[in-house]
């Protein structure tokens, strides 16, 4: 593949090829590239694209979607880095705009209902915003808060934390037997 079609060009990958890799990954496996796009997103970037205020509202939105509990948190695994790359790499004009929106959505609502930051609020008071903002945005196709949504599932189920210890991502897995009784497979047909 060259990059005009999409392909790799050195670390970085195309928009089209992101977007390919996570529909892979939503169904089959997870590509190496991405991972390694998604380890270099999840770690202290040299570039910011998010303003200050815009990062601590992704990050602490990122959080409530994908709380901490007995499994790592979105802020755990780097979302907040990821989502602010993907952002500025990745996304189009037109996705950015919506993806903004999404934040300036989430602030509003926690001023009008908390007089605050969002990223300020108690975890209690973030959720109750969130509930409200995706309510209000129920209707539209697409939704912001939905863009920041899917985005910050992208980053957490990519993330070689989530991989290796969630998701139990198995890069070498273990010998083919190819043709073998089922009751040695442990009774069940992976392929039906």
């Amino acid at each position: 593949m060259t990059p005009a079609d999409g392909g790799i060009h050195g670390a970085a990958i195309s928009r089209r090829e992101a977007i390919r890799r996570a529909a892979l990954l939503a169904g089959v496996a997870l590509s190496p590239a991405l991972v390694t796009f998604v380890a270099e997103a999840q770690t202290a970037a040299t570039r910011t694209y998010f303003t200050a205020a815009q990062a601590a509202a992704a990050g602490a939105a990122a959080d409530r979607i994908l709380p901490r509990t007995d499994t790592p948190g979105a802020a755990d695994v780097g979302v907040p880095a990821f989502l602010d790359r993907f952002y500025g790499e990745f996304m189009t004009d037109d996705e950015r705009r919506l993806f903004i929106a999404g934040l300036d959505a989430i602030e509003a609502a926690a001023k009008a209902a908390h007089n605050g930051s969002f990223a300020t609020l108690t975890s209690p008071q973030q959720d109750a915003v969130l509930r409200a903002v995706t309510a209000a945005q129920q209707d539209q196709n697409p939704s912001s808060f939905g863009l920041l949504r899917s985005t910050t599932i992208l980053g957490y189920f990519s993330s070689e934390q989530v991989a290796k210890n969630v998701l139990n991502y198995d890069p070498v897995p273990g010998r083919f037997d190819g043709c073998m009784p089922l009751e040695q497979a442990g009774g069940r047909d992976w392929f039906l």
